[in-house]
C-alpha cells in the first residue's frame, strides 16, 4: 500500500458525517509520510494546462534572455541552473539541482520596508510572455482558498474547536515556484548524487502541487516503505505539510520528505514543468505548538514564521 492516501475532499465541502470521516482521513494519511493526494478540490484543471503552457514559452526564451529577470533564492523571478540544492537544508552536500524556476510570491505589503523587501516584493513578469501574468494572478488566487481550505480541514482533523490559521494566515506569506525539468540534452548526464531536486522539506504549512507524470518524478520517504514514486491522477493535486505546520502540530504529522530523480535513462529527453504554491502564515504568526495528547512531543517552543522559513531558504541556497 502507498504511504500516500488518495482523499476526494468535496465530501469535506459536503459537511456532516461525511466531513468528519474525511477529517480522519486526513490524520491517518498524513501520520504516514506528510502527503496526501488531493482529488474533489474544484480547481479548473484547465487552468493549470494554461500557466503550463505560458511557462514552457518562457523556459524557451534564450538563456541571455532570461538572464534579465535572474534573482537570488527568495526573489521573485528567474533562478537559474545552480541557483538551489535542496537537500542542503538536511546537510546533505550535492551538487546543484538539475532545474530552473520562475518565481513569485505574495504583493499585500505592510508599509514596513524591510518586511516588504523580503516578504512582499513585487513580482515581475516577463514582457516576453504576455499572458503569463494573469494566468498566474488567477491560479495563485485558486491555490490561496484552496490553501485556506485544507487549514480548516487540518484543524478539524486534529480535533480543535476552531481554526487558529484564519487568523494566523489573514496576510500570509506564500511563493509559488514554477519549476522546469529540462531532458539530459540540456543539462548533461547528472553527476553523482545529483537530482532535479535533492531530497528535502519544505518550509511552510502546506503545499500544493501541480505535476506532470514522469520518469524522472517525484518520491517520497516514509519510515514504514522508504523512498517511493508519488501516485498520479489526472486532474488530482499533490498536497504535502511543511516544517512550519509540522512543529505547529507537535509534530504529530512529518513534514513531507521528497525528492525529484534526475532524468532517467529510459526517458532521457523527458522534459517536466511543475507548478508549486508554497503557503506560509503571517509573517509575523506566532505559532505555538500543540501539546499532548494531540501533539507528539512536549515542550517544544514557540515560532515566528518569518524567522522559521528564512533560517531554511537561507540553508538551500548555492554560493
Amino acid at each position: 500500500m502507498s504511504a500516500i492516501a488518495t482523499i476526494d475532499i468535496s465530501r469535506w465541502y459536503a459537511g456532516g458525517a461525511q466531513a468528519d470521516a474525511v477529517a480522519a482521513e486526513v490524520d491517518e494519511g498524513l501520520q504516514r509520510a506528510g502527503f496526501i493526494l488531493v482529488t474533489g478540490h474544484g480547481v479548473d484543471t484547465g487552468l493549470a494546462a494554461r500557466v503550463r503552457a505560458a511557462s514552457r514559452e518562457f523556459f524557451a526564451l534564450p538563456e541571455g534572455v532570461k538572464a534579465c529577470y535572474s534573482v537570488p533564492v527568495g526573489g521573485h523571478g528567474w533562478l537559474g541552473p545552480g541557483a538551489e540544492a535542496n537537500a542542503l537544508v538536511e546537510g546533505t552536500e550535492s551538487p546543484p539541482d538539475l532545474k530552473e524556476s520562475y518565481s513569485l510570491g505574495a504583493e499585500t505589503a505592510t508599509g514596513d520596508a524591510e518586511v516588504d523587501r523580503l516578504w512582499f516584493a513585487p513580482n515581475v513578469w516577463p514582457t516576453e510572455v504576455p499572458s503569463l501574468q494573469g494566468l498566474v494572478n488567477e491560479y495563485t488566487a485558486a491555490m490561496r482558498r484552496l490553501s485556506d481550505d485544507l487549514l480548516a480541514l487540518f484543524a478539524h482533523a486534529l480535533g480543535l474547536p476552531s481554526n487558529p490559521f484564519a487568523t494566523l494566515a489573514d496576510h500570509p506569506t506564500w511563493t509559488m515556484n514554477i519549476n522546469h525539468y529540462p531532458p539530459v540534452s540540456v543539462v548533461g548526464e547528472p553527476e553523482p548524487g545529483q537530482f532535479r531536486i535533492g531530497a528535502h522539506t519544505d518550509f511552510g504549512t502546506v503545499t500544493v502541487l501541480d505535476r506532470e507524470p514522469g520518469a524522472g518524478g517525484l518520491q517520497v520517504y516514509s519510515d514504514a516503505t522508504g523512498w517511493e514514486d508519488a501516485p498520479w491522477e489526472p486532474g488530482a493535486l499533490t498536497v504535502n505539510i511543511g516544517d512550519l505546520l509540522e512543529h505547529w502540530t507537535g509534530r504529530r504529522w512529518p513534514s513531507g520528505r521528497h525528492r525529484v530523480l534526475p532524468p532517467q535513462p529510459q526517458a532521457p529527453e523527458e522534459d517536466l514543468v511543475s507548478l508549486i504554491y508554497f503557503y506560509e502564515a503571517n509573517h509575523d504568526a506566532i505559532v505555538t505548538p500543540l501539546e499532548p495528547p494531540i501533539g507528539k512531543e512536549a515542550g517544544l517552543q514557540p515560532v515566528t514564521s518569518a524567522a522559521f522559513i528564512k533560517e531554511r531558504l537561507d540553508a538551500i541556497t548555492v554560493s
